[in-house]
């Protein structure tokens, strides 16, 4: 269509609309890379435009005037998110922070709660029908348009034409100011790799093929996307898309295929990248633009099974409570669609969530991980929202967690310097026991080597890595979930209690080399349980005693096999030449299983009721066993 056929009076310049604004108006803005370059500086150089308010999302352009004080007097800014670049000038008061969730904005605008009498945006070009684009700025915009007495669109063909609800037909703006530049570009700088590296690892563990992601404001999100290139058939219902998602798309990584709501399509409602990006994104059926009051309602989230929300925080504290938008008294960022997509997550078939964030701060200075937010820090997402917590260091599971546990989870995944400070702060306030021994302070990323996955004679996977501190619970109902004679066959006498004592004097043993520990666990409805136990302890002759304990109905399924080669392979880095194990004579198929490892395995009879049996890692037969119903 063209406009000026169409629309003659409608077609002016920017300065010619701009003057349509009156003294004191409330102005919206588009958002982030889509908001209308040219009309924001034609706006701020219009001299006789006095007490105006600004309300936008994500503000760029902006920025450049908020040091002038000309500026300041003319124009209050309220912002919903605080960009990178409006930083500064929120910590020093220059702008006003309106605290919100991303996906009830919209109906503020159009319940008149925030009232706008003018609307500055950019669009594509009509088409032939005469409907224009909102390309890569939907979010709030169409909101904001919609509530707006006077509309001006800045028309600008390098706009992308997007596919989905993001559309608005000329005879709906006033004024078309056609002017061709640039996008904004927002094209993050990877920092700090190796900690990314490592958080990504953990991140990766957590996401299964087929899965629905969202991934939230921020660097740290987006630069864990490439670590996920070994995933399949992943989904994505999300904010913003940046150009971190380009690989995954190019390479049908994402396919959208086992999405249950809008299969086969990417849904969003922003865009923030490279020109390579915008450039993907026009004219792509692939993708599905809403405003915000769709996709960050956490009811549509959550119409998306097995939907994971992947997002950061500034810090969080040793009961979970997250803060992401201040740091203490100093405003950082935004509540944005964070709350929404973790309560989304939640409510999702198969869903959960993950906030993800490096241990430190301040060059290793100062725990993320804190006993307590900081004095003015806001609780943007309370502890009963939190699933996992990642750092550098591990992963803390909270959901249906205690405090006691809580801490013990958060703990470990500290920085190590960290852990004993927060171990004692913890003991202080009565989150945990007296006699509480804190986590390891090493840094135990060795014992991701330790990790397998081995899939049953009967179709379950389980999966085994090194016992921690946190297991302690876990390690408790494995416990009571035995019979008496398995307990029998394990400790040569029918053990009644598994007492805190008693854990704690497990956990005292275990440094991960003289000592070790390894569980089995099966996924159980959405959380794992232990279902075997193979440890090691060093006996000072150059071998370690190894003992094991298998549940029931796991046992005759070679679990024990696949243990005894895992703890022999950990014994033998740390020195070790050999294993001895105490095994009661009735239990016979525990002592196959040590002579189908070891033939040369030499057992002392002995006149009691067990037998002592040596086994040397250099006469080990590789052959696997077939069945394993041992205790021992």
């Amino acid at each position: 269509m063209d406009l000026k056929a169409h629309c003659p009076d409608k077609v002016v310049t920017a300065h010619e609309a701009l003057s349509k604004i009156k003294n004191g108006s409330r102005i919206f803005i588009g958002t982030g890379c889509g908001e209308p370059q040219h009309l924001i500086r034609t706006m701020v150089s219009n001299s006789t435009l006095q007490d105006a308010v600004i309300y936008q999302m994500l503000s760029i352009t902006l920025s450049k005037y908020v040091d002038d004080p000309n500026f300041l007097r003319r124009f209050a800014l309220k912002l919903f998110f605080i960009s990178t670049s409006m930083r500064k000038a929120a910590f020093e008061g220059k702008i006003d922070y309106l605290p919100a969730y991303l996906s009830q904005i919209p109906n503020m605008f159009a319940s008149h709660r925030i009232g706008l009498d003018v609307a500055l945006i950019q669009v594509s070009p009509p088409d032939r029908f005469g409907y224009c684009s909102l390309g890569v700025s939907v979010d709030i915009t169409k909101a904001g348009l919609e509530a707006a007495r006077l509309v001006i669109a800045q028309v600008n063909p390098r706009m992308p034409r997007t596919w989905g609800d993001c559309i608005v037909h000329v005879d709906d703006i006033d004024f078309f100011v056609p002017f061709e530049e640039p996008l904004v570009e927002s094209v993050s700088v990877t920092k700090n790799h190796e900690v990314i590296t490592r958080i990504a690892y953990y991140v990766n563990q957590l996401v299964e093929d087929g899965a629905t992601i969202q991934v939230g404001f921020g660097h740290l999100p987006n630069a864990i996307l490439p670590h996920l290139m070994d995933k399949k058939d992943l989904g994505v219902h999300t904010q913003v898309i940046t150009d971190s998602f380009l690989p995954l798309l190019q390479n049908n990584v994402i396919t959208n295929k086992k999405k249950s709501l809008l299969t086969g399509r990417v849904v969003a409602s922003l865009c923030m990248g490279s020109e390579k990006l915008y450039n993907y994104v026009h004219d792509n059926p692939r993708f599905y633009f809403r405003a915000s009051d769709f996709v960050s309602d956490p009811a549509v989230i959550a119409r998306n099974d097995n939907m994971i929300s992947i997002s950061s925080a500034l810090e969080v504290d040793l009961t979970g409570q997250v803060c992401s938008d201040s740091m203490g008294y100093l405003f950082y960022s935004g509540i944005g669609d964070q709350v929404d997509f973790l309560r989304g997550s939640a409510m999702s078939k198969g869903g959960f969530t993950i906030i993800a964030l490096p241990s430190t701060a301040q060059g290793g200075r100062v725990s993320r991980i804190v006993p307590s937010l900081s004095e003015g820090a806001g609780v943007a997402t309370t502890r009963g929202d939190v699933n996992f917590v990642v750092t550098e260091y591990g992963i803390a599971e909270l959901k249906g967690k205690s405090i006691y546990q809580r801490v013990m989870e958060l703990a470990q995944i500290a920085h190590p310097k960290f852990r004993e400070e927060l171990i004692d702060v913890a003991k202080k306030r009565h989150y945990i026991f007296a006699d509480q021994l804190p986590p390891a302070q090493d840094d135990l990323i060795f014992l991701e080597g330790y990790k397998s996955r081995v899939t049953l004679r009967n179709g379950k996977i389980i999966e085994f890595r090194p016992l921690l501190p946190s297991d302690e619970f876990a390690y408790r109902n494995f416990f009571y979930s035995l019979k008496e004679e398995t307990i029998y066959l394990r400790f040569f006498y029918k053990m009644k209690l598994f007492s805190h004592e008693h854990a704690q004097q497990q956990w005292a043993s275990v440094d991960y080399r003289k000592n070790m520990s390894i569980i089995g666990l099966v996924q159980r409805r959405g959380f794992q349980e232990i279902v075997a136990i193979g440890s090691y302890a060093d006996e000072g002759t150059g071998r370690a005693e190894v003992a094991f304990v298998v549940r029931e109905d796991f046992q005759g399924m070679g679990v024990t096999s696949h243990m005894l080669p895992l703890l022999e392979s950990i014994a033998k880095e740390n020195g070790f030449h050999g294993f001895a194990a105490t095994v009661l004579k009735e239990n016979k198929s525990m002592l196959r299983v040590f002579k189908k490892r070891y033939p040369n395995a030499k057992v002392d009879v002995g006149g009691g009721i067990d037998n002592t049996i040596i086994m040397d890692f250099d006469t080990v037969d590789a052959t696997p066993v077939e069945a394993d119903k041992a205790q021992g």
